[in-house]
């Protein structure tokens, strides 16, 4: 597949892995990046990140429950597991570039290794980095290797729009698992630059990740992106919110007698928005969003009724 001409217009996306269905922190976070987008004259793309967690049917039943709470966005809908060629293509030029080396770790290796300290949890301590040739050789004999980016940097630093800067680490991140299966953090940097993406609208828990994937996409010469983390939805017992929490999805709600635009209305609301997509766009304000997750509690069949 050949890579994307994105469009002189800046977009947003949101980007589901179809693993299962939908729940209301995913909703909500899918709201907010259709907001910021709008707001700013972007266009807004779905991308479905498919490449290790697909389920039969999550995709259609994703695309089903955005469209139900209101979203619409622009263009054919892109699937990562189309675009291989295309991030094999980033590997070789990273590879051309000597920025590329094979790694034989395994995760319980990598997880009992010795580390710097302040490094955080699963941060690679560069094991493979400095691997004689007749050591690799031996090692593939073994097992196939992963390949991993040879970082000349220990942390990068990214702006974000709620966060404002944020400094993290960057480590040896892999750039193809030993599968064979490109990994989150090289196709997201990827598609985003493909699709003409110049802002990323995602949950909070994702902030920590966003110095490698800013400082990849630098050593690919892509384009920033203006990056926008927004809090969680958490359960009554302060975990992220799931499917074990009860009705949190648009079927389960839909069961107890909870339509999706309710739902969307309920979301709306718990950002200090009018219930309505095109009343909460009118509304929309960066600067007045609530930063503290939220906390769901899910109704049941007594208290919808």
């Amino acid at each position: 597949m050949p890579p994307l001409i994105p469009s002189p217009a800046g977009a947003g996306r949101f980007a589901p892995s179809p693993s299962g269905e939908l729940h209301v922190g995913n909703l909500r976070t899918a709201l907010l990046a259709w907001l910021f987008a709008r707001s700013t004259g972007r266009r807004f793309i779905l991308r479905v990140e498919d490449l290790d967690r697909a389920r039969a049917g999550a995709e259609e039943i994703q695309l089903h429950d955005l469209a139900a709470v209101g979203l619409d966005w622009d263009g054919e809908v892109i699937r990562q597991s189309d675009r291989t060629p295309v991030y094999l293509e980033a590997i070789a030029q990273l590879r051309a570039e000597g920025r590329v080396y094979e790694c034989f770790c395994t995760r319980a290796e990598i997880s009992d290794a010795p580390r710097a300290p302040h490094s955080p949890p699963g941060a690679y301590p560069g094991t493979c980095r400095n691997l004689s040739e007749a050591e690799r050789e031996r090692r593939r004999r073994e097992r196939p290797p992963a390949l991993r980016l040879r970082a000349d940097v220990q942390e990068y630093t990214v702006h974000d729009v709620l966060h404002g800067r944020y400094t993290g680490v960057v480590d040896d991140l892999v750039l193809l698992r030993n599968d064979g299966v490109p990994p989150y953090n090289l196709a997201v940097v990827v598609d985003d630059a493909a699709q003409g993406i110049d802002q990323v609208v995602r949950g909070d828990d994702l902030l920590s990740s966003t110095p490698r994937q800013a400082y990849l996409a630098s050593l690919l010469g892509l384009p920033p992106v203006e990056y926008v983390h927004v809090p969680l939805v958490l359960s009554e017992s302060g975990k992220r919110l799931a499917k074990r929490d009860g009705a949190v999805t648009l079927g389960a709600l839909a069961e107890l007698g909870i339509s999706a635009p309710s739902t969307a209305e309920l979301i709306l609301t718990s950002l200090g928005l009018p219930g309505t997509l095109p009343e909460a766009l009118k509304a929309f304000d960066p600067a007045r969003l609530p930063l503290e997750p939220w906390i769901f509690t899910p109704p049941t069949a007594s208290s919808a009724s």
